[in-house]
């Protein structure tokens, strides 16, 4: 066991691989902020505690796991938030439908509520076996229990859980060696912390980025695409960022990364009509490369030895691969403003009936197989995409499908084509264990309701995203495809775009809460959006909580979905504020909740000072938020904004400033800016 870092120790057994995701890391550890979380400067276990062991299998380790010790992390895992006494197979694949451990990024990393973290450093299918079984002979001299023998197979296995003390037994195949890192709390959301600066800290996307986001049809023209601009001005609809979907390509499946002039011919023209719009406009892709495309050439001798969907697969771990397809994202799309993609299909499925990926057998010119690239695909890819906006000193905040362990750096938000809305609320829930963000996107809608439901999940999400590449006009018009493609509205479409429009400026409203949400991301490791046992870890009433969420420190969300009228909602220990009413709750108790369709389940947390923004058609690159402020409780008199110019790169320079704002009485603030940006991205409405 060596300690490399304040509170970051590192054990080692054997020779590891000479592929893993920490000899792929490209960001450095951020040491400053590291050295200021608290320590005890003990490791969560000493070495006689860690069994490890080489078989015929690869490596086998097994960790100490207390009684009473909760397990959450592991990645974007969709189908449960906590893993103790389960067993996690951490795959990547596009179709997780069982709780096994596939996601659209596994992380072989986990907390725990005893307030400590573990990180595997490991590309391959590492298997977790979160305190499922006990040694030969613990349960010999266990007081014999007499229960009744059951009639159902929850009575007849119900009770068979492994109690007490336990072990995680780790598999990692094919290995001869590891490396496991172990982070110190002193508690959970201590030890993830530790976990994302090590990684080198979390994104800090461009201001723009936090606002609405609309993706349009996939088999939109020109014209489509122009009348569908213009709608959203004239009908004040605030929208920043415009997609495009694989139809703007004259190749997709493999991809030619080159515009269909067909389709859309002058593409610059219409482009600089988006931009004059203030729009951002973000383009589909996927990795692979189509012989048709001015890359295939350069990138043959760089790719792995089998193809999917007719197109080369990119060793991104190679330089010259990385380079020959950045240096075209650079000079084609990004130098010409084209503000961030969407990186489709990265993440792999073995039971589908077409040639989604590569074989697990594939051999890659750096060394790689095709389990390993799996895994660390995610993350190389947005690194290749993220490396021409590093070169112009822009930001982007984009999209991807697969990601993977260290990646809190990248300005990426995961996304998947998954339709259940519990499963999309959970994704919000189960990110911020990981280092990873997660977008619950509005992609279809079965009625009014539910097309509302949704859409309060994202504006109160990482990004507030509608995926409308299945329909060619605004879903608030028809929420039926073929109703929608044929122009039959509803006849009540403006009622619905009305509430619509007012959940949209609520997003809005609340982007200056969310940029300093993720500047303490970037600074000090603490994720924008977690599940509440991140923050009240010694409640075990939020242990498996899965449907509600703290957004930033001060505001827990609860959303619903079609066809309740009500739900529970617990809140934790203090008092709390209702968003919307500023009615007062106590908290250690559950509630009962009917807000009615136009709103979700908000509470903010007393002696809050929330800064809420008057909302903007967009977030142009000189914005001023108007900001006034609300106060929930009778001692709400302090707030804390981060400020910087919202796109550059600048800050890592020390080019921000943190705004403390304190209510001297009613509708009087004392505004104090400490740091070096000479700017101002907030105004205050004082009386």
């Amino acid at each position: 066991m060596e300690n490399l870092l304040n509170g970051i120790w590192k054990y080692r057994y054997g020779a590891p691989e000479q592929h893993t995701p920490l000899l792929y890391r490209e960001k450095a550890i951020s040491h400053e902020p590291l050295q200021r979380l608290h320590c005890e400067g003990v490791a969560p276990f000493s070495d006689e505690q860690i069994i490890a062991k080489e078989t015929a299998r690869g490596i086998t380790v097994e960790l100490p796991l207390k009684s009473e010790e909760h397990i959450y992390g592991f990645g974007l895992q969709l189908h449960r938030v906590d893993h103790t006494g389960r067993k996690k197979v951490l795959r990547v694949n596009s179709d997780p439908v069982a709780d096994t451990g596939d996601s659209h990024a596994p992380v072989p990393f986990y907390v725990s509520t005893a307030g400590y973290g573990v990180y595997v450093d490991t590309s391959r299918y590492a298997t977790f076996y979160c305190g499922t079984n006990l040694r030969k002979g613990d349960s010999e001299h266990k007081k014999l229990e007499n229960k009744e023998v059951g009639t159902s197979e929850i009575e007849l296995y119900g009770y068979q859980v492994s109690e007490g003390d336990r072990t995680v037994v780790i598999d990692i195949p094919a290995a001869r060696g590891i490396d496991i890192y172990f982070f110190e709390g002193p508690d959970l959301t201590a030890a993830v912390q530790r976990y994302n600066l090590f990684s080198g800290g979390g994104c800090l996307p461009p201001l723009w980025g936090l606002g609405m986001w609309y993706r349009a049809y996939s088999a939109a023209s020109k014209e489509d695409v122009t009348r569908l601009a213009h709608t959203f001005p004239n009908d004040q609809m605030p929208v920043d960022v415009f997609g495009f979907e694989p139809g703007w390509q004259s190749r997709a499946y493999s991809c030619s990364f080159v515009w269909d002039n067909n389709r859309f011919p002058e593409h610059e023209s219409m482009l600089g009509e988006l931009y004059d719009l203030n729009y951002r406009v973000n383009l589909w892709e996927h990795v692979f490369v189509h012989p048709s495309s001015p890359i295939y050439e350069g990138l043959k001798e760089f790719s792995g030895d089998y193809e999917v969907w007719e197109g080369l697969v990119p060793d991104l771990a190679e330089p010259e691969s990385k380079t020959i397809f950045s240096e075209h994202h650079l000079k084609e799309f990004a130098a010409k403003g084209i503000s961030g993609f969407k990186l489709d299909e990265c993440d792999s499925s073995d039971f589908v009936h077409s040639s989604w990926s590569f074989p697990d057998t594939t051999e890659f010119p750096s060394g790689m197989d095709g389990e390993q690239m799996h895994n660390q695909l995610g993350t190389l890819y947005q690194s290749a995409i993220l490396a021409p906006y590093e070169t112009l000193g822009v930001r982007t905040l984009s999209q991807v499908r697969s990601s993977g362990a260290l990646a809190s750096p990248y300005p990426f938000v995961l996304y998947s084509d998954l339709y259940d809305h519990k499963v999309f609320i959970r994704g919000v829930v189960n990110c911020g264990f990981s280092g990873l963000l997660w977008s619950p996107e509005v992609r279809q809608a079965e009625s009014a309701e539910d097309l509302i439901r949704r859409i309060q999940t994202t504006v109160f999400s990482p990004m507030a995203l509608l995926n409308c590449w299945r329909i060619p006009n605004p879903p608030w018009m028809q929420v039926d495809r073929e109703k929608n493609i044929n122009g039959e509205f509803l006849d009540n479409y403006e009622q619905i775009r009305d509430i619509c429009r007012s959940l949209f400026e609520i997003r809005m409203s609340l982007i200056p809460y969310l940029y300093t949400a993720y500047a303490r991301y970037h600074y000090e490791g603490r994720p924008p959006f977690r599940a509440l046992v991140m923050d009240y870890p010694n409640d075990p009433n939020v242990y498996e909580i899965d449907d509600a969420y703290m957004m930033g420190d001060y505001m827990l969300v609860a959303p619903m979905v079609e066809g309740e009228t009500e739900r529970s909602v617990y809140l934790p220990v203090g008092t709390w504020h209702c968003f919307w009413t500023n009615e007062t709750y106590a908290g250690s108790q559950h509630y009962c909740v009917s807000p009615g369709l136009e709103r979700i389940p908000v509470f903010v947390k007393d002696g809050t000072l929330l800064p809420l923004a008057q909302p903007l058609q967009h977030v142009a690159d000189d914005a001023v938020f108007d900001i006034s402020f609300r106060s929930f409780g009778d001692n709400a008199t302090t707030c804390m904004l981060y400020e910087d110019d919202g796109k550059t790169y600048e800050f890592r320079e020390g080019c921000y400033n943190w705004v403390q704002v304190t209510a001297l009485s009613e509708g009087n603030y004392e505004i104090n800016r400490t740091g070096n940006y000479t700017g101002q991205r907030y105004s205050f409405n004082k009386d």
